[in-house]
């Protein structure tokens, strides 16, 4: 087994009596899909935050990349290669699907935007951002307002915008959120194409999309991780079944 590219050893958060994150052990292997899935309070936010800088944890160690990260605010962890879509998500609704990637390009070179100059008029940050917006099947959409877009497509927008900075690994909190099938199936097919370029780890409810996904699949219960393994160990085991899938791990 290939080394590990994030190691999360004894991760715990509370918030007063209630402990969101519970002594949680995790490993993402260089180029998989790892989801975390589990009931609602189960804690997977409250790890996706910690995981990206945004709440510091009680106790616990948070290893990228063979560094420890753990005490490293967000700013820095973006600066080596973790991107979370939620973090980049400023999109801005008067600019182009193509402006908005540009400005992320920008923005990852260490410049800040410059409103006053059209980000498109510079080949070294639109090559690249057209690069991103293909990717996500969106380079036939680069010259449309954000605003005029559907929210499907400004989740993809996310996405490719999260890609402009070129990060290690992408840290996706439920992508398909409020999307309709078509949009989701579209969703799939991208994050499809990004497996083995990228390493994600994915939080999501659409249980289809996780389990045509996946690699590896960690259920959480009250912060608490009841079962860790592939989707094909996941539907079969009866904790899990018990806790969360139910009926659907018929259906998937």
């Amino acid at each position: 087994m290939a080394d590990p590219l994030m190691e999360v050893r004894g991760l715990r958060k509370s918030f007063g009596g209630v402990v969101a994150t519970d002594n949680l052990d995790l490993s993402v292997e260089t180029g998989s899909i790892h989801a975390i899935i589990g009931p609602n309070g189960a804690g997977k936010t409250t790890l996706i935050n910690q995981l990206s800088g945004m709440l510091a944890s009680d106790s616990g160690a948070v290893r990228f990349a063979g560094r420890d990260i753990t005490r490293l605010p967000t700013p820095v962890r973006a600066r080596s290669g973790l991107a979370r879509t939620f973090q980049i998500t400023s999109i801005f609704h008067e600019f182009t699907a193509l402006e908005n990637v540009a400005l992320a390009v920008q923005a990852n070179d260490g410049h800040s935007f410059r409103f006053w100059r059209s980000a498109r008029t510079e080949t070294r940050l639109t090559e690249p951002a057209l690069a991103a917006l293909e990717t996500v099947g969106l380079a036939g959409r680069a010259d449309v307002m954000a605003r005029l877009m559907s929210h499907g497509e400004h989740r993809q927008l996310e996405i490719a915008m999260a890609l402009a900075t070129e990060p290690r690994m992408l840290l996706l909190d439920e992508p398909m959120a409020g999307m309709g099938p078509d949009e989701s199936r579209r969703m799939v097919d991208i994050l499809s194409r990004l497996k083995g370029d990228q390493t994600i780890l994915l939080i999501e409810h659409d249980m289809d999309a996780v389990f045509a996904l996946a690699d590896r699949i960690t259920v959480l219960v009250y912060g608490r991780e009841i079962a860790t393994g592939t989707p094909d160990e996941i539907r079969a085991n009866e904790e899990v079944r018990t806790a969360y899938l139910g009926d659907e791990a018929e259906a998937v």
